[in-house]
């Protein structure tokens, strides 16, 4: 490219020899004054002249400059591609080429550089993540723990509608599909409305505490028609509560770090107090041959302290995460002579999976079952006091989930959980709002 200005250049010389031989030509046939008038015309010629000399030769420097520029940068960009190849190009690879110098003049033929994508030189790694990618949450707790220094409230309104039907045979059969005595046919029908504000705080890396204070507003209409007697009328009994219900206390602490790629195990401690209104005490109200409550409880009424494990396993674009649990419930005296009661523990599995739909938005599904054992009575009961001992039940719930982040520190989670045995809530409905305070 320097040659082309070369010819140029002898051209002007030649040019400002012809002019000064003109010049020698004519001071000798002109007089004094105009031999002063022509001289100071070829100088400022000749001046003029020699600035676009200047002028020609820096925009030959100029673009010299230049060309060893772009086959610098074109050389980094073959380099680079030739260390991914097998591996495929990484996101914000090519971007980060271009941030080198000279990758201005190349800006028509690349990709152009997002807004707001973080510069860092050619080779140099991007930060080590700590935590695992978040998915939209569908169970009691997280998929990932809130960052050290970080406090998020988190506003939530959970709604659950349940109802069961119950037929009760009490009697004896003479022929096969008649029986003689008590036949009674109830239905049971209960909405519960969760209020509750959880903090959670990163007080160290990898490890967060929380606390949750509910407050519960329930309701449950009971129709009952006892069928082999001289009733042939329903019988319905309403009834409600309302109040705080049990607060809860926990911890969850990462166990392994996060390489980018590998599963993250995370071992939670939760501990139930019993501030809530529990169904031994509530006021209760005979009906026929029936003890139903006038209000209805708000809480467990027992201490009860759960241990268990969690894990997440991002496989990119989708993230698995599942849990075990194991829920201890203490016994205690009860009173009003029901003696010492003690409720069944719970084993608890969850499995689910998340879907980035993009920046803001992400989408999660997954199944809940629950293993409850039954209520044991220890100890001499007053008359009409003993409890009938429970069975074991199995509660199983399949959620789906959806979160929002409306800004960097706020979002919003939907989850619908749909009952899938027979004891098991038919419907959940809950809204989450966490806010995150740095």
């Amino acid at each position: 490219m320097r040659n082309q200005f070369w010819p140029t250049r002898r051209r002007l010389s030649v040019a400002g020899a012809a002019i000064s031989l003109a010049f020698a030509g004519v001071a000798g046939a002109q007089q004094p004054s105009a031999d002063e008038a022509l001289q100071r015309q070829l100088r400022e010629e000749g001046a003029r002249l020699n600035d676009l000399y200047k002028a020609l030769d820096e925009q030959q420097r100029q673009l010299d400059a230049n060309r060893r520029q772009i086959e610098e940068q074109r050389r980094r960009i073959d380099s680079l591609l030739q260390q991914l190849t097998g591996r495929g190009v990484a996101p914000g690879a090519v971007a980060q080429a271009q941030q080198q110098p000279g990758a201005q003049q190349q800006q028509p033929q690349q990709q152009p550089q997002q807004q707001g994508q973080q510069q860092r030189p050619v080779g140099e790694a991007p930060p080590a993540a700590e935590q695992p990618p978040a998915a939209a949450q569908i169970f009691a707790e997280p998929t990932v723990l809130t960052r050290p220094g970080t406090v998020t409230l988190e506003p939530s309104l959970q709604y659950i509608h349940a109802s069961n039907n119950r037929v009760a045979l009490v009697g004896f059969t003479i022929i096969p599909a008649i029986t003689i005595g008590l036949i009674d046919i109830r239905q049971v029908s209960r909405d519960a409305w969760y209020g509750a504000l959880t903090a959670r705080w990163g007080f160290a890396s990898r490890w967060e505490a929380d606390v949750k204070v509910p407050y519960v507003y329930n309701t449950s209409s009971t129709l009952t028609r006892p069928i082999g007697t001289p009733s042939v009328a329903d019988s319905q009994f309403d009834a409600d509560g309302q109040g705080i219900g049990d607060v809860e206390f926990g911890t969850r602490y990462q166990i392994n770090a996060f390489r980018g790629d590998n599963v993250v195990y995370i071992g939670s401690l939760r501990v139930r107090a019993p501030t809530g209104k529990g169904p031994f005490d509530v006021d209760y109200e005979t009906i026929g041959q029936e003890s139903l409550a006038r209000n209805l409880p708000t809480g467990a009424g027992f201490w009860g302290v759960e241990g268990g494990v969690q894990f997440v396993f991002p496989s990119d674009p989708a993230v698995f995460f599942g849990a075990l649990n194991y829920q201890y419930n203490f016994a205690r005296d009860v009173g009003n002579g029901f003696g010492t009661i003690k409720p069944g523990n719970v084993i608890q599995f969850n499995v689910g999976m998340g879907l980035a739909l993009n920046e803001k938005a992400s989408f999660s599904f997954g199944y809940q079952q629950s293993i409850v054992g039954g209520l044991e009575q220890e100890g001499p009961a007053a008359p009409g006091k003993t409890v009938s001992p429970g069975s074991t039940l199995v509660l199983g719930t399949a959620r789906f989930g959806l979160t929002y982040a409306v800004t960097p520190k706020t979002a919003v989670n939907f989850t619908l959980g749909i009952g899938v045995t027979r004891n098991t809530p038919d419907l959940e409905l809950t809204v989450r709002v966490p806010i995150s305070f740095f």
